[in-house]
């Protein structure tokens, strides 16, 4: 179990960038505190309108969530849109509708332009309905979605099952707007674009105390930060600063499981379109293919001594794939996702001329480039009235942790009671 204990998305980056830890005395337009989605989208974006920028990460780009995502790239959030006005009020919820709508073309944008290595591929996402109920909330979903024009569609239990290579599904609901990519390798793309693009970046460079006396100070272990703005772009894996009181998040783990390259043609019987999908059960499960045709599965569990969720994860793939059965898993990892009450992300004022964003709830990928940049260009600008949504001042949430051991004591009760029965 050790030796396949490892982060595909590691394994196969293909994306590559030289930092060194920071060190002396700088000064900047605006100092980003992590280096994921959020903090290199942000730099990328500061640095081409000519901003002085310096991203500090304390482990490695990419090495939390970014580096540890599904990849898929979507558009929206988990809620349906309805949903998100109900919650928001009508022209705040429409305004973060339309900008995270526009987000995966964003997102293959800058893949683009700046040719990032990340296994890109926009053929689509499958959100699948792995019950009755399901099919009935994906019929909803697609209605709310028409009424946005947005391009969708319904796929029947037939269509399904040949877009997907199992007929385990009630149908899904296909978003073409969407795609995947090699997570780890768009994270550490961007941070190559925005480094070349004159930003500075520095790995395992802490911040160790930050404060504010007229400007904001950060302390390294190294050296010294002065800087003008300020952006907090560490959602799930935030540190503690030693004077800057962070924000309550709920911590949910997410696992992922990788096999070889499946042979062929047993590969392309597989979604052999290549789209990335997750289903409608309450403890989510994800699945999609890698660019060497590797199967990945995921759900919500983190790894644990017992091997519950390791042992559900051999069941769900002979029965949802049972071609499949017999494949052993080469690669397994998992990551933090930080989710807030709403389910909805958060901009915060921290201070004069700072932010922190949070609680993406597990969609990091669009939602995290699309913050980055508008959060950048607030900040520089010192103009809010571009954000997806309204900073707010203060925010607050309550028992976090028991929640976050909710949401495990529940994927492993659901694992294990599924690797008895299936």
């Amino acid at each position: 179990m050790k030796k396949a204990n490892k982060n595909l998305w590691a394994a196969t980056c293909a994306e590559r960038i030289e930092t060194q830890p920071h060190t002396g005395d700088t000064s900047v337009d605006l100092a980003i505190i992590g280096g994921g989605f959020t903090g290199c989208s942000a730099a990328l974006s500061a640095a081409r309108q000519g901003a002085s920028v310096i991203v500090l990460e304390a482990r490695t780009i990419g090495h939390g969530g970014s580096g540890r995502n599904v990849g898929l790239v979507n558009a929206g959030l988990w809620l349906p849109p309805d949903q998100v006005i109900a919650q928001m009020g009508q022209e705040a919820g429409e305004r973060l509708n339309t900008a995270l709508a526009a987000g995966p073309g964003r997102v293959f944008d800058l893949i683009d332009r700046f040719d990032i290595q990340c296994e890109p591929v926009r053929n689509g996402t499958l959100h699948c309905a792995h019950s009755a109920p399901g099919l009935a909330d994906l019929q909803n979903r697609y209605s709310q979605q028409q009424a946005r024009q947005a391009p969708v569609q319904i796929l029947d239990i037939k269509s399904a099952a040949q877009a997907i290579g199992s007929n385990k599904f009630h149908g899904a609901l296909k978003d073409h707007r969407a795609g995947t990519v090699q997570p780890l390798g768009y994270a550490m793309g961007l941070a190559r674009a925005a480094q070349q693009a004159g930003a500075r970046l520095h790995e395992h460079s802490p911040a160790d105390a930050i404060f504010h006396d007229g400007d904001w100070r950060i302390e390294t272990p190294l050296g010294k930060v002065t800087a003008r703005n300020l952006l907090i772009a560490t959602n799930a894996y935030h540190q503690d600063f030693n004077g800057l009181k962070t924000d309550p998040i709920v911590p949910v783990h997410f696992f992922q499981l990788a096999t070889r390259p499946l042979p062929e043609p047993l590969g392309a019987e597989i979604l052999p379109n290549n789209e990335g999908c997750w289903d409608t059960g309450l403890i989510m499960t994800s699945f999609r293919k890698d660019q060497a045709g590797r199967f990945i599965l995921g759900a919500m569990g983190q790894p644990d001594r017992l091997g519950i969720h390791r042992a559900w994860a051999q069941r769900a793939l002979a029965r949802l794939f049972p071609q499949l059965a017999g494949q052993s898993f080469a690669h397994f990892w998992s990551g933090r996702i930080g989710m807030t009450q709403d389910h909805v992300p958060k901009i915060r004022r921290i201070g004069p001329n700072a932010l922190a964003v949070f609680g993406y709830s597990g969609r990091g990928i669009s939602p995290g480039t699309v913050f980055g940049e508008s959060c950048a260009r607030a900040l520089l600008t010192q103009n809010e009235a571009a954000l997806p949504i309204a900073p707010i001042n203060a925010y607050s949430e309550r028992l976090t942790g028991a929640k976050g051991q909710f949401y495990e004591t529940g994927a492993r009760i659901i694992h294990f009671l599924g690797h008895r029965t299936q």
